[in-house]
């Protein structure tokens, strides 16, 4: 894939922004990035605000030329999550990718990942990338967060960051353009396994326990339950 780069000192939202562009520029090649140094309106699943100070952390969205299907989506952001996962156990960070679209260094959030399909042909994953966090800043967060600075006690320039992170993106997503889910499957599974976990998933008010009995198809989670084997879409891992 081409990367092709437009960095911005300060965007309300980076995916907006792309699917403006979009709208002006419908022939908009894959592998194009809107990076900003500031985020002030980022949202995440579940409509969670998702901001950050000046050079804090990597908020980017790419932009993927794809006639794949709707319900193909949750399988390449799971594939952003691979690649973001290869890039922080490189650095010898304990990273793990959790189901459906973060990566977590212990029990913490260090990336989440939120992707959108624009018609008629193209998906846009919004990434926001915990580079240069602050222990204050994390504290301040409602759910456990970290950063690059936090594990490693190092900062980044974000821009180089981002460069280090496209060899894995492109890696990844090459993967998940030449079959799906069936080319992360393995890796995935190794990676935010293993099978027989203990399991609660949470989608709302709903609340449903189990095991990890596997991925489907198309990077759904299957749920060994008392009720039997349950397929689950969405919701939040604990």
């Amino acid at each position: 894939m081409d990367f092709k780069i437009e960095w911005f000192d300060k965007l309300a939202s980076t995916n907006a922004t792309m699917r403006e562009n979009f709208r002006q520029n419908p022939t908009l090649p894959s592998g194009s990035i809107i990076a900003a140094r500031e985020q002030t309106a980022g949202r995440g699943r579940q409509d969670r605000p998702w901001l950050t100070t000046p050079h804090s952390n990597l908020c980017f969205s790419l932009f993927v030329r794809t006639d794949a299907e709707l319900i193909s989506i949750p399988s390449l952001t799971m594939a952003t999550c691979l690649a973001v996962n290869d890039l922080l156990q490189g650095m010898g960070l304990r990273s793990a990718p959790k189901w459906p679209n973060d990566v977590l260094v212990g029990p913490r959030k260090i990336c989440g990942i939120l992707s959108e399909r624009i018609e008629p042909d193209g998906i846009i994953v919004g990434i926001g990338f915990n580079v240069n966090m602050t222990t204050e800043e994390a504290e301040a967060i409602d759910r456990p967060a970290t950063s690059i600075l936090i594990e490693s006690g190092t900062a980044a320039e974000l821009s180089k960051a981002l460069e280090a992170l496209l060899p894995h993106l492109d890696y990844w997503i090459g993967e998940w353009e030449s079959g799906g889910f069936s080319r992360l499957r393995d890796r995935w599974t190794a990676q935010a396994g293993p099978i027989g976990k203990a399991l609660t998933v949470h989608d709302g008010d709903l609340k449903k326990t189990g095991t990890l009995a596997g991925f489907g198809d198309h990077g759904e989670l299957l749920l060994k339950t008392k009720n039997g084997l349950e397929t689950i879409w969405s919701g939040d891992l604990s």
